[in-house]
């Protein structure tokens, strides 16, 4: 029985530099006076599970500078890392400690 062939077609595919390249963003902890080194420690731990010794770094980092880039990711996964430390709650080590640590989330500068 004869065969035929189909022609095969492959589809035209159309990518931006910006489709291949995804942009990426800072997730940006930011100091206050309301929340221990333990305290931080803690969360980045908990949350982007960094080894304490990594965690201690940006703690340093945050209280001396201001600020510290914990994590460096497409723009929902850093909203969602933004969002688990304004979640995470007041630091129970102090009592003045009413809520979670700030932070923001900024363009990866590249």
């Amino acid at each position: 029985m004869p065969t035929t062939s189909r022609p095969s077609v492959v589809p035209e595919i159309s990518t931006t530099e910006q489709d291949r390249e995804a942009k990426l963003y800072n997730v940006v902890l930011l100091d206050d006076d309301d929340h221990t080194y333990d305290y931080v420690i803690e969360m980045l731990c908990t949350i982007f599970f960094l080894s304490a010794e990594r965690a201690f770094k940006h703690a340093v980092e945050v209280d001396t500078m201001g600020r510290t880039v914990v994590m460096t990711c497409e723009k929902d996964q850093a909203e969602f890392g933004r969002d688990q430390i304004h979640a995470y709650g007041a630091d129970p080590r102090m009592a003045r400690s009413k809520g979670s640590m700030s932070a923001i989330v900024e363009p990866a500068s590249l």
